[in-house]
């Protein structure tokens, strides 16, 4: 059989590898479920404007992932400022962390406590930390942890922070210490005369699904097919069961390949495998994901709130982040005089919020956006939109890694068969980390690179203070 790949899904992951696969002049055919081409990180028409599904920024400082965004965008991007918010309790905190703005919104009570707090930690630190309460609690001291990331956390993944791997905590949030925030608040970018990542960031001019849609578009015109609207029901595998063969649709056709790229969820591809052993039908079974609902809101006004989003951290709404659309770029907006709003709400498919009529919701939607007075009585909410997005958060629930381990023992010997993205390698990236998998999953199928895809973790170059001139403006 002449060599051939086959790619699940036409996401982030899934498209950057047929591009870059596409490149190197390897035949390639991608097949997505949904109409779409760019996943969580599409972008679509809505009311005479451009949206994305929630927020989602460019600031990695890889190499690869800077030459994939440029060699598609090219100039067309723009730098948008940076503001980020925390809203807790009717107050809110600038993130990252400014010191006047904290101790503007704090009294000299809380801050004495988060002090004490944190100094029991200093003297009597946690030695291995477990859970995320345990983690969290050890690096920022208990009133820290209940205030910024008790809620939110609990919110984002419907267990309790004590149900949390430790894990979570040390991919994002690793690098940063409460002394570490407190200097950043009191020095900020002083002595610095470029714009960091923090400050600014990339994004394409109409949404960041301009990308995908972009390599979508070099693939199928180089020689590649993506197809749209098509589910898989399987992979299957040669008499050996040591290889990959190729793929059924679900309308029983058969396609070959000699490798196969998969970002559909781990959970179900193995489900659909044949001769799984009983050891690892149990660890899969143990893996599971968070949905999210969004819904968007149009408010006929301009000037609403100042923020690229807010995360919504009170303990009174179920809502977690809020996207004002209208912060982004002005060719977003099209010239429209009204504001689209994108409010965040996390669910399992168990929940009455995931099973409930669209009206149902953005009842509950509208209720809370007042609740939290991000918009006034007098404020006209011109339409609204509910979608809903099955499966985007890999749970990180305490023990997750014997689990994975198992699983991934068991892939891992099984040949020409790759697993990358979100979904994928149940890993909690964003869109530059999903993008830098594609890439190297090319690297290893067409140029037999020595990679192991497992370990390109969601902290790759995370950190936020690289130069904004030394990123995407050349």
């Amino acid at each position: 059989m002449k060599e051939k790949t086959i790619i699940i899904g036409a996401g982030p992951a899934g498209i950057s590898c047929a591009y870059a696969l596409t490149k190197k002049g390897k035949k390639v055919e991608v097949y997505e479920a949904s109409k779409n081409i760019g996943g969580m990180a599409r972008s679509f028409e809505l009311w005479g404007q451009r949206v994305d599904l929630g927020p989602h920024r460019f600031f990695s400082k890889q190499k690869e992932i800077n030459a994939f965004f440029t060699e598609l965008i090219k100039e067309d991007f723009t730098l948008v400022e940076r503001q980020t918010r925390i809203y807790y309790r009717q107050r809110y905190f600038n993130y990252p962390l400014k010191l006047n703005n904290v101790l503007t919104n704090l009294s000299l009570l809380e801050i004495l406590q988060i002090l004490w707090f944190f100094g029991l930690r200093l003297v009597k630190p946690l030695r291995n930390p477990k859970n995320f309460e345990e983690w969290v609690t050890n690096a920022f001291g208990k009133k820290l942890y209940e205030m910024f990331f008790k809620h939110y956390t609990e919110k984002l993944w419907g267990i309790a922070c004590t149900k949390i791997d430790a894990d979570w905590a040390a991919q994002r949030i690793k690098t940063l210490t409460l002394l570490a925030a407190v200097k950043s608040a009191i020095i900020g970018n002083k002595g610095n005369k470029h714009k960091t990542l923090v400050d600014q960031f990339a994004y394409p001019k109409n949404g960041s699904g301009t990308l995908y849609e972009r390599a979508s578009d070099y693939v199928a015109s180089n020689g590649g097919k993506v197809v749209l609207e098509t589910r898989i029901k399987r992979i299957f595998l040669n008499q050996k069961e040591d290889e990959v063969k190729g793929i059924e649709l679900e309308d029983g056709t058969i396609k070959y390949a000699t490798s196969i790229v998969s970002t559909m969820p781990i959970t179900s591809l193995i489900r659909g495998l044949e001769n799984v052993p009983k050891e690892v039908k149990k660890a899969v079974n143990s893996l599971y994901f968070r949905n999210t609902i969004l819904v968007y809101l149009e408010i006929d006004r301009l000037d609403l709130f100042t923020d690229n989003w807010l995360y919504i951290h009170s303990p009174d709404v179920r809502h977690g982040r809020v996207t004002n659309f209208r912060n982004w770029c002005p060719s977003l907006n099209r010239d429209s005089k009204t504001t689209i709003l994108c409010m965040e709400f996390w669910c399992f498919e168990h929940e009455e919020i995931w099973t409930s009529e669209e009206d149902n919701v953005i009842e509950i939607a509208k209720n809370e956006i007042h609740k939290i007075n991000l918009i006034s009585s007098e404020d006209k909410i011109l339409n609204a939109k509910v979608i809903k997005v099955p499966k985007c958060y890999p749970v990180y629930e305490t023990g997750y890694q014997e689990n994975m381990k198992i699983v991934i023992d068991f892939l891992d010997k099984i040949k020409g068969l790759y697993l990358i993205g979100r979904y994928g390698a149940f890993k909690y990236n964003n869109q530059d980390h999903s993008i830098l998998m594609g890439l190297l999953a090319a690297d290893k199928i067409a140029d037999k690179k020595q990679i192991n895809l497992w370990e390109i973790n969601t902290d790759t170059e995370y950190q936020e203070d690289g130069k904004i001139k030394d990123v995407l403006v050349q």
